[in-house]
């Protein structure tokens, strides 16, 4: 029906689709928002009571129905005390009330091997509550807000020239500009994503359903990999197609374009420099094997690579919630520096 309507009575005109603060406020606020906010909802008040009682060891045939939780808060109340009091403590703001199921515990649930999902809730609800006070960033009807192209235009540093003016223009006008930019930032999360999976699993079980997590990972990979050269792709077709250099003149666009051949060409001494970094390793140890030298090889046993930036950055990815998070129980994940967890003779 909407497919129907939206194309043969109601179809929107080119202008709906370039009103890009309307659009930011409805994505950030409604989108976003209210979808972290629903969501939320859904994990506190009925998938909260089921896991907790799975992991209790209840059968799942003696679980209530989900709806249950929903209209007898009774039942609730036995899982989580503080749903006696109701909404109370949200009104006289002793929010600390709620921590039974909003928790900020870190490190992932001991029986499953999942994140606690009383984590996961109380991160979408913190979500929601900045997305929704971000819907209201921007100027509408009203002459409060942001405008995205004054914000762009106001935008420039001391080598940019005339910075980010006409970039508004751009993405307005050109779906392959504004496409290329989308098809990046999807590839980027989705191998952002690939990562996350395995280091954080956020599902029951899945960190010791190993075929799963090497399927998730790889799939992510793939998408991530795909959407990006899509982007260059659509990048290129902008460049041929849409692009004006009178109406960009010296701005971050053209100047990135007139320097062109210093980039690739640092781009491809960068290439090669990290290439015979890591196959020089290996035609090192080779060589060493070969001629029996194998003390003389780079490896844990022998001469020992730490990789000395990543540990840095990772402690303190370690320390920072033990001072913002008293809480806290453990790290996020085992790689970001923990202990790994163990579940029926497996590791999560």
């Amino acid at each position: 029906f909407a497919g129907w309507f939206h194309s043969h009575k109601a179809a929107p005109k080119l202008e709906w689709f370039q009103n890009v603060e309307s659009m930011m406020n409805h994505h950030l606020a409604g989108l976003l928002g209210l979808g972290c906010l629903g969501w939320s909802g859904h994990q506190i008040h009925i998938a909260l009571p089921i896991n907790k009682l799975l992991d209790a060891g209840v059968s799942p045939q003696e679980i209530p129905l989900p709806h249950e939780f929903m209209v007898n808060r009774n039942l609730m109340s036995e899982l989580y005390p503080s749903f006696s009091k109701g909404i109370l403590p949200f009104f006289t703001l002793n929010w600390n009330e709620y921590s039974d199921f909003l928790t900020f515990k870190g490190g992932v649930n001991p029986v499953n091997g999942g994140l606690w999902l009383s984590d996961v809730a109380h991160h979408h609800l913190a979500l929601s509550v900045l997305f929704i006070i971000a819907g209201h960033m921007y100027r509408t009807n009203w002459g409060i807000g942001h405008s995205m192209k004054e914000i762009l235009e106001a935008h420039k540093g001391p080598f940019t020239g005339e910075g980010h003016k006409g970039i508004y223009e751009i993405l307005t006008t050109s779906w392959h500009a504004q496409l290329a930019i989308n098809l990046a930032m999807m590839g980027s999360l989705s191998i952002i994503v690939a990562h996350h999976m395995y280091a954080m699993p956020p599902y029951p079980y899945i960190a010791t359903d190993y075929a799963t997590q090497l399927s998730l990972f790889t799939h992510h990979m793939w998408i991530g990999g795909f959407c990006v050269v899509g982007a260059g792709a659509h990048a290129s077709i902008f460049m041929v197609r849409d692009y004006n250099p009178a109406k960009n003149y010296n701005n971050v666009l053209d100047r990135v374009i007139r320097h062109r051949d210093a980039i690739i060409s640092h781009l491809n001494w960068l290439c090669i420099f990290l290439g015979f970094h890591s196959f020089g390793l290996y035609i090192h140890n080779d060589t060493m094997r070969a001629l029996g030298r194998s003390q003389d090889m780079f490896s844990d046993t022998a001469i020992q690579l730490q990789p000395i930036f990543a540990q840095w950055i990772q402690n303190i990815h370690t320390l920072a919630p033990s001072n913002t998070s008293p809480n806290l129980l453990a790290t996020a994940s085992y790689v970001f520096g923990g202990d790994t967890v163990s579940i029926g003779n497996q590791n999560a």
